[in-house]
């Protein structure tokens, strides 16, 4: 699925972004041109961008507290395997079976912040492959019994264009707390 045309950082993001613990490491999955991570490296914290084209990431490769990995998330292996992180950011891209390596890769306290296109989407142009777009309620049922949802939202924007998208932030609780129950 194509990369958002913008550079600017989703507002989602930037909104839920204080969920991920101070002086964490974020990974932004399908990070394109590393809008959000560098949107968390400005807010102190660590990043690592993963995206099958890293091209458009060279200019962070001189930031230490920067990692840049090329991988094919769809046909290769998850190159996070036992890896933990603060905050996992996904937006304008799915692939569904990489929904629970995502939530199985936050750390304790983490936060998974997430927004991409949704069913109804098609009506607005692309994407309108299903496989793109999220059902109804999937970002929930994917974080549901493992991840305490602060926010979700499900339905029709009108920027940056018009589309149908669904959006979560949810935080996995420290060890010994019980994450609340999604509905």
């Amino acid at each position: 699925m194509p990369h958002a045309a913008t550079d600017q950082p989703s507002a989602w993001v930037a909104r839920f972004l204080p969920l991920v613990p101070a002086g964490g490491r974020i990974l932004d999955v399908a990070a394109g041109g590393g809008r959000h991570a560098r949107l968390a490296r400005s807010r102190g914290l660590e990043a690592t961008a993963v995206d099958i084209d890293v091209s458009a990431l060279a200019d962070l490769r001189a930031d230490a507290d920067v990692e840049i990995v090329a991988a094919d998330l769809e046909s290769g292996p998850w190159p996070f395997a036992g890896r933990r992180f603060a905050g996992v950011i996904v937006t304008n891209y799915l692939h569904r079976p990489l929904l629970p390596l995502l939530v199985a890769a936050l750390a304790e306290g983490g936060a998974l912040i997430y927004e991409t296109f949704a069913q109804g989407n098609e009506a607005f142009g692309k994407p309108s492959n299903p496989n793109f777009l999220l059902k109804a309620g999937e970002l929930l049922e994917a974080v549901r019994g493992h991840l305490t949802v602060v926010a979700y939202e499900h339905g029709k924007i009108e920027t940056p264009r018009p589309a149908v998208i669904q959006r979560i932030a949810a935080v996995r609780a420290p060890s010994g707390a019980v994450p609340l129950p999604s509905s």
